[in-house]
């Protein structure tokens, strides 16, 4: 298409040309004309035409801007790179460049955005790899976590040389063993606010990874030289395991908190830049929709890394604990090495210094002004006086608010990890046979009574449903459900998902409850499952109820599909609305709720015993469906405001590769 002006009556026009950034979008108009004809052309997605601003100042340059006239104004929209200063969005009352206080939205039917999974050059600059994008160190860790801790019910509740034949070193049987289990479970979800500390404010991301890495390494060296026969045999396993379970959750803490910030931080686009495809189609490269595909790849990773459960656990009843634990130890090592290999490859923020404590003085000065954090403002004091030191600029306490959104959202996250915990626990106990030849896979937490018939089905294939849906449904969302609602023009915006999420988690509980009502109802032992003397055997066990156990897998699907919605979309949700030189704070924040959601599990687990568990699968369905109800009327309206918060990202601090 001709650009109007570049010919005939309109040649030299655009010389005298000016045009104000609007985000991506610009306002402008001629200095010597006031109404310009041009051809029609459809604008990518919708924008607010913003104020003029003096700082801001570009000259339109042929073949590099579409046009499209709005009135007597005209929009210069950039197709390639841009050539203007940023400038930051104003916020309520806004004129235009003529004068007048009309602001108007561009409506217009947006093309759909795409994820950037290619090497496409940003206005950042130059984007980094897939490779570098995703490697295989969150893999490493998550296999060795999951790797070690699956074994340690057994570990900890059988004694050694069990006369049950099951694998065991320690003996202080049920109670010992979940008292032990919970509170590691609840240990590695306290620390990483500890690792964020540390991270934003003294050592950067990469370098809390990195020492913290070690520490989680002498932790498992610990766990695997204590769980040597020698060591068992000589009293030396509850010392090694307990102080195992402190170290290797004082180094997950400095992991967990880190390390999906440093993954996401690898893409460095802020704005969205259009793209034509191969087959002549335009499209919108949208950086939140790429954090959004990042976080999916992520997330997989972790359920591929949790399966490693599956190697352990067979190591321990084969071979040995002291096997068990080496094969974690050795992933880590691996990870650990591409972490190290990587490092000149890695894009870091720097930390910032007391920017936490900075953080809780502008709320301080918020709460003592009735909650308006504009106070906090360094434009508001010099105003109105200077009341209040304040070491920052504005766009920190933008960015501040924004981050108390995410906070605000997360409150109602340990509802929902009290509906996925129960995946865990009270799931196995579902599946589980008492009978001695049948090998049990225990989980991290307690068991209550085998209940259902495995007929030969291996119980650790039951518990692993989960991962396995995730690590199928998270491509077929990702490359099929995700891009064809946005090309029809369904916006499935973060906060919409994590209501999902709480549905589908709610959806888990309601079958998990038929479940256990047909367990109830089966003979031989009915409402007692395995305590009963119609279910005694000869052989001094007992006949479980005669369900079958795959009745259980629609459970572990739905757990699976909430967490795709719900735990993903929060990963992302504390990335994307955190400040740049906080992101692992408010990630550990999002981690937090999920030891309350431990905390409130184990303030529950006296209703977990037969025959009061429908009734408390009931419960937890009221709950979950309450809680996603409630959530998605106090923050649904954030999604119209989803985009607005996520640009204030490109008016922080840039992240640099670490060797600059």
């Amino acid at each position: 298409m001709p650009l109007p002006g570049s010919t005939g009556r309109y040649k030299g026009l655009w010389d005298s040309l000016v045009v104000a950034p609007v985000n991506r979008i610009f306002f402008a108009r001629s200095s010597s004309h006031s109404y310009v004809p041009v051809a029609e052309e459809e604008l990518d997605r919708e924008s607010y035409i913003m104020a003029e601003h003096e700082s801001a100042i570009a000259r339109y340059e042929p073949q590099k801007h579409a046009i499209i006239q709005i009135e007597s104004c005209v929009l210069i929209v950039p197709v390639n790179r841009l050539h203007a200063t940023e400038v930051e969005p104003r916020k309520g009352f806004m004129q235009d460049m003529a004068g007048g206080t009309k602001v108007g939205v561009v409506a217009t039917k947006p093309a759909y955005a795409v994820n950037d999974s290619s090497s496409v050059n940003s206005l950042d600059g130059e984007e980094p790899t897939e490779e570098e994008k995703h490697t295989l160190r969150k893999l490493c860790e998550r296999f060795a976590y999951y790797g070690l801790s699956g074994p340690f019910q057994n570990y900890i509740s059988n004694s050694y040389n069990d006369p049950n034949g099951l694998p065991g070193a320690i003996g202080l049987n049920q109670n010992g063993a979940t008292g032990l289990t919970n509170f590691f479970q609840f240990w590695c979800y306290l620390t990483p606010i500890l690792g964020a500390i540390i991270a934003d404010q003294y050592l950067g991301k990469y370098l809390t990874i990195l020492y913290f890495s070690i520490i989680y390494m002498v932790g498992v060296l610990i766990l695997f030289l204590t769980s040597l026969p020698v060591a068992i045999e000589h009293g030396a396993a509850l010392g090694g395991l307990v102080t195992a379970m402190i170290v290797i959750g004082l180094g997950t803490g400095g992991i967990k908190s880190n390390v999906s910030p440093l993954i996401a931080e690898q893409y460095r686009g802020t704005k969205p830049i259009v793209k034509t495809l191969k087959n002549g189609e335009r499209v919108i490269v949208d950086p939140a929709v790429t954090i959004q595909r990042i976080y999916m790849i992520f997330y997989l990773c972790i359920n591929v890394g949790s399966l490693s459960s599956i190697a352990t656990t067979e190591l321990e009843k084969n071979v040995g604990f002291w096997s068990a634990y080496l094969l974690p130890l050795l992933m880590f090592i691996v990870g650990f090495g591409v972490l190290i290999a990587g490092k000149k490859r890695y894009i870091v923020r720097p930390p910032k210094g007391s920017v936490i404590a900075h953080c809780f003085k502008a709320l301080w000065i918020a709460v003592r002004n009735k909650g308006n954090l504009n106070v906090a403002k360094p434009s508001y004091q010099e105003e109105y006086g200077h009341k209040y030191k304040t070491p920052w600029n504005d766009l920190f306490i933008e960015e501040l608010k924004r981050a108390l959104v995410a906070c605000k959202v997360f409150i109602f996250y340990p509802v929902y990890w009290v509906v996925y915990n129960q995946m865990l626990n009270n799931f196995i106990s579902q599946g589980e046979s008492k009978d001695p030849s049948v090998y049990l896979v225990e989980t991290l937490t307690s068991t209550i009574a085998g209940q259902m018939q495995l007929h030969g089905i291996p119980n650790d294939l039951m518990q692993n449903i989960d991962p396995l849906t995730i690590i199928i449904f998270i491509p077929i969302m990702d490359r099929l459900v995700y891009p064809g609602l946005r090309k029809m023009g369904v916006a499935f915006k973060p906060i919409t998902r994590i209501f999902w999420g709480f549905l589908l988690g709610a959806l888990a509980m309601a079958y998990a409850a038929i479940v256990q009502h047909l367990i109830y109802s089966a003979p031989p032992c009915y409402n007692a499952p395995s305590a009963c003397d119609a279910g005694l055997l000869p052989d001094g066990t007992y006949e479980v109820n005669r369900v079958h156990v795959a009745v259980q897998t629609p459970a572990y699907l739905f757990i699976g599909l909430s967490e795709i919605f719900a735990s993903i979309t929060g990963l992302e949700y504390a990335f994307t609305k955190a400040p740049p030189s906080m992101k692992s704070f408010i990630m550990s924040m999002f981690l937090l709720t999920n030891a309350f959601g431990a905390a409130l599990g184990a303030a529950l687990s006296p209703t977990a015993v037969d025959p009061k568990l429908m009734w408390m699968y009931i419960g937890l369905t009221i709950a979950s469906a309450a809680a996603g109800c409630i959530f998605w009327l106090l923050y649904s309206r954030y999604n119209a405001t989803e985009e607005s918060m996520n640009e204030l990202e490109q008016y922080g601090e840039k992240a640099v590769p670490a060797n600059e």
